[in-house]
């Protein structure tokens, strides 16, 4: 039976294995071995749902390439940027011509040396680049107004380029379905407002209802608000083009995908889709789930990709074992705030709606999963921390198992059971 990683070290899981239904693993897939340059050439040869860059820019031109920031540096743009901007060049945009904004949402902003670590210092010196603010209130242009009322501002400068060009990365994002494409834009290049409006899509209309289970990881439907409403916000800035790149769990490029803002980013999902969305037969009582070891447990908020995935395993009323040592503590304020500073749900979520973060949804989501679930964390955060929740704290995997067994009418004789030793980075997929 596979053993669960926690920090720099693993533990056994004490079952027996008659009662394990799965064990989530990455599939299998066959893609084309190729350079990182191959597969942007490839991609940028092949594009999809529009035609060739070339055709969708002109001489004389100002070109505008959004990237993602050192939040994200695991896509790697120091490895993509200069084959676009080489295709860009060769399309008749001289560098003068090119604007690089990196889109940083609401993150701060970034210091030289990150600067070209993300572009390289060759494009670093030759193209201009800006870092986005989002309380920069100057420099935002309005473009309009959603169907779910988000006010839509967006970066001036990117706004004042004739052509707009995306990249990023895409893997499973736990309220937007999928990150990459449209996220560029929002929160990519957004304003204050815009972000906290739209990512207040994330709960249900009106206090008291919490989370919406439809803004989830893998869900690009019209029935996911928060995604929908991205593609609203996106829209505004009439986007020419896509780079988007995929990965594999060593964070190396593995695929990418060129052309149509939408159609080739809804390409690239599902490939991710094949990669890590995992078969099982169906939803179980019991899911064991590690973050992966470290660096993937080092706080609770990186954590939030573990719970995400391991609530798409866990049946009704259930519980969960999650293992994340959590050696840096909770890793964003908003999140601690969210667990350690209210006594009811309803007081918290008041606070989310009032001042939205990622942070604090994360905080937010722990505390709800615990009212719906039984929520057993295997880590090094002091227990008295998350006291204001329901979240039940152990110290090993054996501790965590005896917490579940007094959930389960004292016994886990039977229970079936989902194992999930990378559950950061796969997502089940219940066939029945």
């Amino acid at each position: 039976m596979e053993s669960m990683k926690y920090s720099d070290t693993a533990f056994s899981v004490s079952l027996d294995q008659a009662q394990v239904v799965a064990e989530v693993h990455a599939n299998t897939v066959d893609l084309p071995k190729r350079t990182v340059r191959e597969h942007i050439e490839y991609a940028l040869d092949h594009p999809i749902g529009a035609g060739p860059l070339e055709e969708a820019v002109r001489p004389g031109d100002t070109v505008c390439i959004l990237i993602s920031d050192v939040t994200r540096r695991w896509q790697q743009p120091s490895t993509y940027l200069p084959v676009l901007v080489e295709r860009l060049n060769r399309a008749g945009i001289p560098d003068k011509d090119i604007l690089i904004v990196c889109a940083t949402g609401t993150h701060r902003e970034q210091t030289e040396e990150e600067h070209i670590s993300l572009v390289g210092e060759e494009l670093y010196r030759r193209i201009r680049f800006l870092d986005h603010k989002c309380d920069d209130k100057e420099h935002l242009t309005y473009m309009g107004t959603t169907s779910r009322g988000t006010p839509v501002w967006l970066n001036s400068y990117a706004m004042a380029c004739d052509k707009l060009i995306l990249t990023g990365g895409v893997v499973y994002h736990f309220l937007a379905g999928f990150g990459g494409g449209r996220k560029s834009i929002v929160p990519g290049i957004a304003g204050r407002e815009t972000i906290n409006t739209n990512h207040n899509n994330a709960l249900n209309k009106g206090l008291g209802s919490g989370s919406n289970p439809n803004a989830c990881n893998g869900n690009m439907t019209d029935s996911n608000p928060f995604h929908s409403d991205l593609v609203e916000c996106a829209a505004f800035a009439k986007p020419a083009y896509l780079l988007n790149v995929i990965v594999d769990d060593n964070y190396q490029i593995v695929g990418a995908f060129a052309g149509d803002w939408q159609k080739a980013h809804a390409a690239a999902a599902k490939v991710v889709e094949q990669l890590d969305g995992v078969s099982i037969p169906r939803r179980a009582p019991l899911v064991i789930a590690s973050a992966g070891g470290f660096p993937k447990d080092i706080n609770l908020y990186q954590t939030s990709k573990t719970l995400s995935n391991a609530l798409a395993a866990v049946a009704p009323g259930g519980t969960m074992i999650l293992l994340s040592q959590c050696r840096e503590g909770f890793g964003d304020a908003d999140c601690e705030a969210q667990i350690c500073n209210f006594d009811s749900m309803e007081a918290r979520e008041k606070a989310l709606r009032a001042d939205f973060s990622i942070g604090g949804f994360v905080g937010f989501l722990f505390a709800e999963t615990a009212e719906n679930y039984h929520l057993i964390v295997v880590t090094d955060l002091p227990a008295e921390r998350l006291t204001h929740t329901k979240i039940q704290v152990a110290r090993t995997l054996d501790e965590a198992l005896a917490l579940a067994a007094a959930c389960n009418g004292g016994s886990l004789q039977g229970v079936e059971t989902v194992l999930m030793p990378h559950g950061g980075s796969t997502f089940p997929l219940p066939q029945a």
